[in-house]
């Protein structure tokens, strides 16, 4: 039996077979822990959804990015952009139990010292508190006032988390913390702006996994592809699980037992 954790497919569903076939994944002896951001801006976002589901309980899945702005586009009347992938799963024949499956899925798995979000974890928060806050936001998910937070759900504040926060606001600084952080400040405030590798920091900021905490869990995220599965100038333990497979590079599995990566290169071509 082994545990791997691979960062973000984003509809890249060929490199995603050509992955398992190397590990010789078996979903009845093996687990796969994925970082979120199945679909969007590759080429088979549908085909993603469905390989993934299919996989039932031999897949742990978090919510990225990308994933919430499907559900938000299909039930929360947010609108597509001009680079989405999303429409063979908006119109497929089974859109509504695919949706159903995402929409129920965690924004943070734990297991003994694993945790994995899809972004990451701020210092500021333990491990306790993320867990809890992930639950808030995945209970507003399953509410049946989903749609109604799905409208509301994303925008740039507030920047903090606060735990004086209520409400909608409270749901979307957890969505953005655990979705979309990148650089922070020594408070937790998250720049939204700087996207690239750690050269870019705003003033005052750096990346979230070069501040120390007070635990010691391994963290495993995705999201950020130019870090191209590096964390530099870690002062935690972090696995970096994004290798840019959508932009060409590749798709990488983390062997959570051995700490062996398996890589396959991007079928994908970028103008």
């Amino acid at each position: 039996m082994a545990t791997y954790a691979i960062g973000d497919l984003q509809g890249c569903h060929a490199e995603f077979v050509e992955l398992l076939d190397r590990l010789s994944f078996d979903p009845r002896r093996d687990q796969l822990w994925l970082a979120g951001d199945l679909v969007n801006r590759g080429p088979e976002s549908l085909a993603c959804l469905r390989e993934v589901m299919a996989l039932g309980n031999a897949a742990e899945v978090v919510l990225g990015n990308h994933d919430l702005h499907l559900l938000a586009v299909a039930r929360g009347g947010a609108r597509l952009k001009r680079r989405d992938t999303l429409e063979d799963i908006l119109q497929a024949a089974d859109t509504n139990a695919l949706l159903d499956w995402l929409q129920s899925r965690s924004l943070l798995v734990r297991q003994g010292e694993w945790l994995m979000s899809h972004a990451g974890i701020p210092p500021q928060w333990s491990i306790e508190q993320a867990e809890q806050r992930a639950g808030e936001v995945e209970a507003a998910l399953c509410s049946e006032f989903s749609g109604s937070f799905l409208e509301q759900m994303y925008g740039n504040r507030p920047r903090r988390f606060k735990p004086k926060l209520e409400g909608v606001d409270r749901l979307r600084a957890i969505v953005n913390t655990l979705t979309r952080m990148r650089f922070i400040d020594a408070e937790g405030r998250l720049d939204f702006d700087a996207k690239e590798g750690l050269d870019c920091a705003p003033a005052g900021y750096a990346a979230w996994f070069q501040y120390p905490r007070d635990d010691n869990p391994l963290l495993l995220f995705g999201h950020w592809a130019a870090l191209a599965g590096t964390t530099p100038g870690s002062r935690v333990r972090a696995e970096a699980l994004d290798t840019g497979c959508v932009w060409g590079d590749s798709l990488t599995a983390l062997n959570l037992d051995t700490g062996q990566r398996i890589s396959v290169p991007s079928h994908q071509t970028v103008s």
